[in-house]
C-alpha cells in the first residue's frame, strides 16, 4: 500500500533577496522548500547532470554535500536534516527539503571559504558561484529566520499567532470558572461615577447597565489579547441579558488575578489623578490601549443610562 503523503496546507514563494524560493506548510506545521527552489538558490542544478527526478544519495547526504571538501564542516545536525521530503502539494506530488535545511547548508560552504582563506588558499573554483549564492542568502536571513519568513509566505502566520493567542488565554484563563471572590475594589466604581458626573450611593445599589461597557473597555479589552471574547463566549448572558457568574472568576490564580489586580489599582491611579472622563480615558488609551484594535475610540453615552445612574 502506498504511504499517505503529508498535504501542505499553506503554500507561497519565499523571497531572499533575489532568490525566489517555492515554499510549504505540511499538516503538523513542517515548513518545506521546494527543491528545486532550494538548489537554484543556493546555485546548484536540479541534479549533477541538471536531469529531473529525486536525488540520489550517498552516505544519506543529497549530491550537493558530498564532497570531500566539505565533509569536515557537516555536523550530525546537519545530517539529520538533509531527507527529502515528499508531500502533497494539492495538483501534484512534490518534493522538498525542511526549511531549516537552508541556513546549514549555507554555513557548510561558507565554513570551506573560511577554512580556505584561514590556510591562505583559493576557494576551490567549482564552488565559487555557489559560496557567493550561500554568502547572499546568508545576509538576506541574518535579520529574519527562515520559519517567520516561510509563514509569511504562505499565511500561516495566522494559524501561528491562533496558537500564541491559544498559549496566552490558557495562562490567563482557567478551564472551569471558580468560586466568587471579591477582585474589583469599592473605589473603581466611586472613581468611575465621579468621573461620569453621577450620584454615588453605594455598591449595594445596583448600578446602570453602562457601567458593565465601562468595566469591559477598561479592563477586560485591555488586559492581554483575545482575553474579551474568549470570556463573552465561556460566560455569556442568558436571555434575560445575565451572567452565570462573573469574568473574573474564570481567570487563573497564578497569572490571571495578579494581572488584572494590577491594571486596576493602575487605572484607580489614573481616575484619581484626573478631573473629567475625557481626561481620564486619554491617559488610558495612552497607557493601555486596546489590544488589537487599530482605532481607538471612548464608548459614547447612553442617555437612558447616564439618566438612571443620576436618579
Amino acid at each position: 500500500m502506498t504511504e499517505k503523503l503529508p498535504k501542505a496546507t499553506h503554500t507561497g514563494d519565499l523571497t531572499i533577496g533575489v532568490k525566489v524560493i517555492p515554499c510549504a506548510v505540511l499538516e503538523g506545521g513542517t515548513r518545506v522548500l521546494n527543491q528545486a527552489g532550494f538548489l537554484r538558490a543556493i546555485g546548484r542544478a536540479r541534479s549533477p547532470k541538471a536531469g529531473t527526478g529525486v536525488l540520489s544519495t550517498v552516505d544519506e547526504l543529497p549530491f550537493f554535500l558530498q564532497a570531500r571538501a566539505l565533509k569536515p564542516f557537516i555536523t550530525d545536525e546537519l545530517k539529520e536534516s538533509t531527507k527529502a521530503i515528499f508531500y502533497d502539494a494539492g495538483k501534484s506530488q512534490s518534493v522538498g527539503y525542511n526549511a531549516e535545511l537552508l541556513p546549514l547548508v549555507c554555513e557548510v560552504y561558507l565554513k570551506l571559504r573560511d577554512q580556505s582563506l584561514k590556510d591562505t588558499a583559493a576557494v576551490p573554483r567549482q564552488y565559487a558561484h555557489i559560496i557567493r549564492a550561500c554568502d547572499s542568502l546568508m545576509r538576506g536571513l541574518a535579520h529574519v529566520g527562515i520559519l517567520a519568513l516561510v509563514d509569511e509566505a504562505t499565511g500561516y502566520q495566522e494559524v501561528r499567532d491562533r496558537r500564541a493567542l491559544q498559549a496566552i488565554l490558557d495562562k490567563f484563563l482557567k478551564k472551569e470558572f471558580a468560586a466568587w471572590a471579591k477582585r474589583f475594589p469599592d473605589e473603581f466604581y466611586q472613581e468611575m461615577f465621579r468621573l461620569r458626573g453621577w450620584q454615588w450611593r453605594g455598591m449595594k445599589v445596583n448600578r446602570p447597565s453602562i457601567v458593565g461597557h465601562y468595566t469591559n473597555d477598561l479592563v477586560y479589552e485591555r488586559l492581554a489579547p483575545g482575553i474579551r471574547d474568549e470570556l463573552e463566549r465561556r460566560n455569556p448572558k442568558d436571555e434575560k441579558g445575565n451572567r452565570s457568574v462573573k469574568h473574573h472568576q474564570w481567570l487563573t490564580e497564578d497569572i490571571g488575578h495578579p494581572a488584572l489586580a494590577q491594571h486596576l489599582y493602575a487605572t484607580i491611579g489614573f481616575m484619581r489623578a484626573a478631573a473629567t472622563w475625557d481626561q481620564f480615558y486619554r491617559m488610558m488609551q495612552r497607557a493601555f490601549p486596546k489590544l488589537n484594535t487599530t482605532m481607538l475610540l471612548p464608548i459614547p453615552d447612553v442617555e437612558g443610562d447616564i439618566a438612571n445612574a443620576r436618579r
